[in-house]
């Protein structure tokens, strides 16, 4: 799917003056800073829409880009209603490009650190109550065709905060469960090593006995988790088992991948985990992006005004 993805954003980029430029860009972004499909993905979208812009006013060339061209293309996402995240992320792929074409010889003055995007309010993520993980990870019966799969999939996500697409990339040599802990590849490429729970093991063991052999085919390799075909299980698979079982569960479909991951770095504080250590096992770059987890657990705070406050 990506692919096609990237044969379609190609050929829109070829349509205008800047789409080559844009398209190194990307390139660079792929092969030398190590992005994600995904992410790059995400980057050509954004420029695609920009170049447009920039066809428009007659800009032909990355070095006749002016701050008024900018602003102007962030006044009309605007008046067509974006959100201001979307916009965010708009500017920040501009930015980028601005400063590749410094890098790049095709810039004479990098004028991206002086343009300044929206400011957002920063949301607190949904998390469930661990007796509501419980339930979800009680959903898969005996009698699914793929309980044991699915089971430890879901298992795997709860015990290691992984992302989707990183559970997904992983291959049989990437667990270790005589020690406990599996190794994945996060955002850049950015390897990590997060420790499994007795029961994920144990799930992830009797599925690798009792289910793994029975949907491997001669092409399916040496990856973990497999989709009925034989082959690689997607990201987008295990979002709809994640959804599957949080509506059976009674949940409401808002019980994401992702809600799990919120789950796993909220219980594990909540816990008495020091912040550095979930940090490092979620793969953020900077603390401050873990530290938003410390506002969610209401319990912990109100032990936190209890314990210190002089009125509490």
């Amino acid at each position: 799917m990506s692919a096609i993805q990237r044969a379609t954003l190609r050929r829109k980029l070829q349509q205008t003056p800047l789409g080559a430029v844009v398209q190194h860009f990307l390139d660079h972004l792929d092969v030398e800073a190590g992005l994600s499909e995904n992410t790059v993905l995400a980057y050509g979208r954004d420029l695609e829409a920009f170049v447009r812009f920039c066809r428009l006013h007659r800009v032909e060339a990355l070095g006749a880009l002016e701050p008024t061209h900018i602003y102007a293309y962030m006044r009309v996402l605007s008046a067509d209603g974006r959100a201001e995240a979307s916009i965010k992320r708009a500017l920040v792929a501009i930015k980028m490009l601005l400063r590749f074409g410094r890098l790049t010889g095709q810039v004479e003055q990098d004028f991206s650190g002086l343009l300044e995007g929206p400011k957002l309010w920063q949301k607190l993520p949904m998390v469930a109550g661990k007796e509501k993980v419980l339930q979800l990870l009680e959903a898969p019966q005996p009698e699914d065709p793929y309980y044991l799969r699915d089971k430890a999939l879901l298992e795997v996500l709860y015990a290691t905060g992984c992302r989707a697409a990183e559970v997904a990339a992983l291959r049989m040599a990437d667990i270790n469960l005589q020690i406990g802990y599996l190794r994945c590849f996060g955002k850049g490429r950015k390897e990590r090593i997060i420790p499994l729970g007795r029961t994920a093991i144990a799930a992830i063991l009797e599925y690798m006995k009792e289910c793994r052999p029975n949907l491997a085919k001669a092409f399916s390799g040496d990856w973990l988790f497999l989709s009925r075909t034989g082959r690689r299980i997607d990201r987008i698979d295990i979002w709809r088992i994640v959804k599957k079982y949080a509506g059976r569960a009674g949940l409401g479909r808002n019980l994401t991948v992702h809600t799990l991951r919120h789950c796993f770095a909220t219980h594990l504080l909540s816990g008495g985990a020091d912040l550095r250590s979930v940090q490092e096992m979620l793969g953020h770059a900077d603390v401050s992006t873990t530290q938003i987890y410390t506002h969610v657990d209401n319990d912990r705070l109100r032990s936190i005004h209890k314990q210190f406050h002089p009125r509490a």
